[in-house]
């Protein structure tokens, strides 16, 4: 059971973090790929996270919500990574 819930979140992750693309409009350095990466790492983290809080996600929208939090989070944080590495 652990293990479809782990891949649920990579699924999710990786769906996010596409949409996540028209959420944070601009060039991301890295491209597509390391957008959908930082997306399943982002729904990774925001399920770990609140997990570890002990919150409960009975519904799917809170997922999605969680999901797609953790990795606009985690974009935006990549970015502005990036963007002081390469000044």
């Amino acid at each position: 059971m652990q293990g479809q819930l782990i891949l649920g979140w990579v699924v999710l992750g990786l769906l996010v973090g596409l949409a996540a693309r028209f959420v944070l409009p601009g060039r991301t350095p890295g491209g597509a790929v390391v957008t959908m990466l930082v997306g399943i790492a982002g729904a990774l983290l925001g399920g770990f996270l609140a997990g570890a809080a002990g919150v409960r996600i009975d519904n799917v929208w809170e997922r999605y919500g969680l999901a797609a939090l953790g990795a606009v989070v985690l974009i935006a944080l990549y970015r502005i990574m990036v963007a002081r590495r390469t000044r």
